[in-house]
């Protein structure tokens, strides 16, 4: 593996002042004695511009620790404009995040399987259209698992397209029809969801008679994804694979209750601190004030 010519200076510096000869190092490392001697003059009196790039990393180190890698060249640029008023080129940001060796966590594809013959199905209204003009407008939800310790917890979430804000959540060790009620009584409260269009997949918790009677009674519209494609309810997907990617794939659980926490932890980071860049770098909940 060919080392950066700084980091080749850096270890013939180390191992000089262990009476190791320079120019045997240099030979040693392939790097020209005069190329060694000008990088030790820069580190000695560095530039304005080294200075700079200097604090730079610092601030970009506190972020990246702040949020345990989750933040790409991007969001660290948005985060070091809102928090130090510091105007600075993505591009600038990605070399900086280079030389300090730093990879934020890359989301993995999912592997989707078929769904369950379905009982009663509802047309795909959505249609993969996820923009919603106001709040309330359109909603997406889904089921996924949490498998930790030997154990399995259950999520079910309901997302608003208007801002990506997750309206509500419940955790459950059982995959039913209450847990999909639950989710759907604490989303309703308080809100006016009249005409709200609600897109799931076609499981049997959303197909079933209960189901479809709850959303007549709220005068709410279903929709569903067509059989096996999961890229209808991209939306939702995608917001499971930032929550296990951002927080759940990190740490190791014990208990069902350090799951609960944690998962309740991160969803009101998302929704309260994580700017998206399709919301103006906003958070879901500071956009949704906009109309408010």
């Amino acid at each position: 593996m060919d080392l950066k010519p700084s980091i080749l200076f850096q270890i013939i510096n180390d191992l000089s002042k262990q009476a190791h000869s320079i120019q045997l190092l240099c030979y040693l490392a392939k790097v020209s004695r005069s190329g060694y001697y000008k990088w030790v003059k820069r580190k000695a009196f560095p530039s304005e511009k080294e200075l700079e790039d200097k604090r730079l990393k610092q601030k970009i180190m506190e972020c990246h620790q702040k949020y345990k890698g989750i933040y790409g060249y991007r969001r660290i640029q948005m985060w070091l404009k809102r928090t130090y008023d510091i105007h600075v080129n993505h591009k600038k940001v990605q070399r900086l995040l280079s030389e300090l060796g730093i990879k934020f966590i890359i989301r993995k594809k999912r592997i989707y399987y078929d769904k369950k013959e379905p009982y009663l199905i509802s047309n795909n209204y959505l249609n993969r259209d996820f923009y919603a003009s106001r709040p309330n407008e359109k909603w997406v939800t889904d089921i996924t698992y949490l498998i930790f310790n030997g154990q399995k917890l259950y999520l079910s979430a309901i997302n608003d397209l208007y801002n990506n804000e997750v309206v509500a959540y419940r955790i459950s060790r059982r995959n039913d029809y209450k847990l999909v009620l639950d989710t759907f009584k604490k989303a309703i409260k308080g809100r006016n969801v009249k005409g709200t269009l609600l897109h799931s997949d076609q499981g049997y918790q959303y197909t079933s008679h209960n189901y479809k009677q709850l959303l007549i009674k709220y005068k709410m519209k279903a929709s569903m994804s067509r059989k096996g494609n999961c890229w209808d309810n991209a939306s939702m997907e995608s917001f499971f694979s930032h929550l296990k990617t951002e927080c759940f794939n990190l740490y190791t659980f014990k208990s069902s209750k350090e799951v609960r926490r944690a998962i309740k932890d991160y969803i009101h980071f998302y929704n309260y601190e994580r700017f998206q860049n399709k919301l103006n770098n906003l958070t879901p909940i500071e956009y949704r004030s906009q109309v408010s």
